[in-house]
């Protein structure tokens, strides 16, 4: 089972995309629990967090996070990212094999420009990053934000698709 973890400031409608995304996931019994992190939002965040059933933590980050998380790996996505259908099944057979993290497959539908690609660093998070608790925990120890976590890592692409979210 994963703990899903969202940080996120004043983006309400890209939360919104990615919790309904997740649904089919907790249908399964995969998804246990998700958590928003917020990091000063002054739109609707809160409320749309809330009337999802996701736990809300307005202080502390993704460390806070981190710390409240019960399942022993964590899915941390940004808000407006969208999982494809099936992304369940690819996770839960990475879980259950390996110990090191793992992201989802950029879908076609998020390719972006060539020129873009030459000219930008990809963001770390943008492909989710599936990773335990411990890891998580050890990489966010220096106040490393979620990108700060994905940044660098050793993963293994899963074949699961993730529509990346519009910066």
């Amino acid at each position: 089972m994963l703990s899903v973890l969202i940080e996120t400031r004043d983006d309400e409608e890209g939360l919104a995309r990615t919790l309904a995304s997740l649904v089919g996931g907790a249908v399964e019994g995969v998804v246990r629990e998700v958590i928003v992190c917020n990091l000063g939002s002054t739109d609707q965040t809160h409320y749309v967090a809330e009337h999802a059933g996701c736990a809300y933590l307005a202080k502390g980050g993704i460390q806070a996070g981190i710390a409240q998380a019960k399942s022993d790996w964590l899915l941390l996505l940004e808000p407006g990212a969208r999982l494809a259908e099936g992304w369940t099944e690819d996770a839960v057979r990475h879980m259950s094999r390996l110990t090191m993290a793992a992201r989802f497959t950029r879908s076609r539908a998020s390719n972006r420009p060539f020129w873009e690609r030459v000219t930008s660093r990809p963001r770390a998070l943008e492909q989710g990053l599936v990773i335990t608790r411990k890891q998580a925990a050890v990489l966010g120890r220096n106040g490393a934000d979620a990108e700060g976590i994905a940044r660098g890592l050793a993963v293994k692409t899963l074949d699961a698709e993730i529509v990346v979210a519009q910066r």
